[in-house]
């Protein structure tokens, strides 16, 4: 499963975090996040995932430079990784990870 976090959990959980870990911005308005939500949240049992709604933390989408959304951001040990913009099938956003 995914976990819905807000800016002061995504500090702790995502920036001091080591390893990976997904980070999708979404909007509960937008039709394709909707579409990626199960996909996210079946990565989620296998890896960390956490959901940004950019409604209400849009200080924390603007300083990531979010300008579409969906958006899915890897990082890894605090740092972004790679980037994905857009749906997406499961396979492509796991080879974020190579």
């Amino acid at each position: 499963m995914s976990k819905k976090i807000n800016t002061e959990e995504f500090k702790k959980d995502v920036l001091e975090s080591r390893g990976f870990a997904f980070v999708d911005f979404y909007a509960d308005w937008c039709g394709p996040c909707k579409m990626l939500s199960p996909i996210m949240d079946e990565i989620g049992n296998e890896q960390s995932v956490y959901k940004i709604n950019v409604d209400e933390e849009s200080e924390l989408a603007s300083e990531y430079g979010i300008m579409s959304i969906p958006c899915v951001i890897l990082f890894k040990d605090g740092k972004e990784y790679a980037r994905s913009l857009g749906f997406k099938t499961k396979e492509d956003i796991l080879k974020m990870m190579n």
